[in-house]
């Protein structure tokens, strides 16, 4: 018998909460009773992984939440092919955990190893190796999708189409996604041959990012308040796989133990911060070899770090920008942020490969820059301004972390946005897999 109880759920910057009744299924069979208990009970319903999303896209308010954590199984593997079947709430990091001193590691993972596999799919995650490696829908085989109706589909990108589409970065409202067939990529080693080095400004990243197309990770960290010549300067950082293997960290990870108060990160401090980080690289550069938990999650490394932008929470923004207009946006982002005077603790920077497959997938070729504010006086207005100077340049927000973009911006922002509204039609016509992102922005709500 599945249980509900009222519950309270937050996203990761913790600006928005839902109330919600929330289940938490212990098994893969007890997903068709979760869906016809909230079928009979009417209203909407939302799956809700590891909450780490940073906006409102996994939260229901006034709904039902599903919570998957506890459908972690991993089901079978193929040494061979590579081929892992699993359920919707295993992480990124038990995976990499589990396969890598096997010699494999999932092929696209987000910045953190806590996210769920489902939460990676419904939001066609991407890592520091798009570039090379697209993002996280070019390496599902198939997935079992439990649809409003009820009735379990298994998915694949040739035979399901539309469907499939929609369901790939389809921020979770085409059903309850419960099994996935992901490939993973054979590696040497545990490890990654990781080279630092210092960049002066905005020109010179991208100059960097060139020279590294062929590089399997690269990722920029931004000074997002250095201004005039020295605006975009910041740290690059590059990943190689290496065949020499070395002995993994057995350091416990550290805790946040309370909120910071709201004064702690302002632009003083968040100033300090960046001149000691850009000097911990040396003018000359950085080698090292590097076990690739670490460099693929290094804030796992503090648990509960939200907690560092004390009670308020915070907002992170990230948009792509199209490459013929990256100089010019990212330039306009840069210096509206330092500006602003809103200091941004995490500023990071990545050229973008191949398109997502899905209709509402973010990946596309271009520059994406991620920045972190403070839940703070006057952080919308800077993130209003941010969200013009993206669509002015043909650019897009991801939802996995927006929270603010206004509905009128999303059809310029995602194209393909109709054929997505008519499969959530065609599916679920009663709208009974609902968001507030969704709801928020109108995705169910056809143009005239």
């Amino acid at each position: 018998m599945i249980r509900w109880a009222e519950r309270e759920l937050s996203s990761w910057g913790r600006v928005h909460k839902a109330q919600c009744l929330a289940a938490r299924p212990e098994r893969h069979s007890d997903l068709l009773s979760t869906m016809t208990d909230s079928l009979a009970m009417g209203g909407s319903m939302l799956a809700y992984g590891a909450g780490r999303s940073y906006g409102d896209v996994a939260l229901n308010s006034g709904g039902r939440s599903v919570i998957t954590t506890r459908l972690d199984r991993m089901l079978a593997f193929d040494s061979v092919t590579g081929l892992l079947v699993a359920e919707t709430g295993v992480t990124f990091g038990e995976i990499l955990a589990t396969f890598l001193p096997l010699g494999f590691a999932p092929p696209v993972t987000p910045g953190t190893g806590f996210a769920t596999l489902g939460g990676g799919v419904a939001n066609d995650v991407h890592g520091k190796n798009h570039h090379i490696s697209g993002s996280l829908g070019h390496h599902v085989e198939w997935l079992e999708l439990r649809l409003p109706s009820g009735e379990c589909r298994r998915l694949t990108r040739v035979e399901s189409g539309p469907l499939w589409r929609a369901t790939i970065g389809g921020l979770g409202l085409t059903g309850l996604i419960e099994r996935i067939a992901l490939r993973l990529k054979r590696v040497p080693s545990n490890a990654l041959k990781v080279h630092k080095r210092r960049i002066s400004n905005l020109n010179e990243f991208l100059v960097a990012f060139a020279e590294h197309a062929k590089t399997d990770y690269v990722v920029g960290w931004i000074d997002a308040l250095a201004r005039g010549s020295s605006l975009g300067r910041g740290i690059l950082e590059t990943g190689t796989p290496t065949n020499l293997g070395i002995e993994p960290s057995n350091v416990t990870p550290r805790r946040m133990p309370f909120d910071l108060p709201s004064i702690a990160l302002n632009s003083t401090t968040v100033q300090a911060f960046n001149a000691l980080y850009r000097r911990h690289v040396p003018s000359a550069g950085l080698e090292r070899t590097m076990h690739y938990a670490k460099f693929l999650y290094p804030l796992d490394a503090i648990h509960d770090w939200n907690r560092i932008y004390g009670k308020r929470g915070f907002h992170q923004f990230q948009s792509l920008i199209p490459y013929e207009a990256g100089e010019t946006a990212l330039r306009k982002l840069l210096e509206c942020v330092a500006q602003s005077g809103q200091g941004s603790f995490l500023a990071v920077l990545k050229a973008m490969g191949e398109r997502g497959l899905g209709y509402m997938s973010f990946p596309a070729p271009g520059y994406t820059l991620a920045l972190d504010f403070p839940n703070s006086p006057g952080v919308t207005t800077l993130l209003t301004k941010l969200q013009f100077i993206t669509a002015d340049h043909g650019g897009r927000v991801y939802l996995a972390k927006d929270d603010t973009l206004p509905p009128g911006q999303l059809p310029a922002m995602y194209p393909e946005l109709e054929e997505y509204r008519a499969v959530l039609a065609e599916i679920d016509p009663q709208g009974r897999i609902d968001s507030d992102l969704s709801r928020r922005l109108g995705i169910r709500k056809r143009s005239s």
